[in-house]
């Protein structure tokens, strides 16, 4: 249970780090709004991301993996579109600012991970 936690808050900075520093991402909501949206970005990456990751394998292998960098953004846009029935104040304005924040969101959250001892290997 710690280790969910831990994630989601992981997450949650991830995604604030890059709404500080991408333009085209953007969030107007109370703190605590950031949390769910960090839980919902876990979901979506947790649940729908290893199905799209499985049928564009083909696409990946022929890229030799930059097409993962595809498939981060289309996470993020979908958070942001999950998450606005909620009115999280969390909004994505194109395709380029997702690409761009999610790797902003990889490279702080593999940070993150690191210093939270989630990233060693067993």
């Amino acid at each position: 249970m710690a280790y969910l936690a831990l994630r989601i808050m992981i997450n949650a900075l991830s995604i604030g780090v890059a709404v500080k520093l991408v333009d085209g991402i953007t969030f107007t909501g109370e703190w605590w709004k950031m949390i769910i949206i960090g839980l919902i970005f876990g979901i979506v990456n947790s649940i729908i991301k290893p199905i799209i990751t499985f049928f564009s394998l083909p696409l990946l292998v022929f890229t030799l993996g930059v097409f993962m960098l595809v498939i981060n953004a289309l996470m993020l846009l979908l958070t942001a579109k999950l998450s606005s029935p909620f009115n999280l104040g969390f909004h994505v304005d194109g395709f380029i600012p997702a690409l761009i924040g999610s790797i902003i969101i990889s490279i702080i959250s593999f940070i993150l991970s690191l210093f939270a001892s989630l990233g060693r290997v067993k």
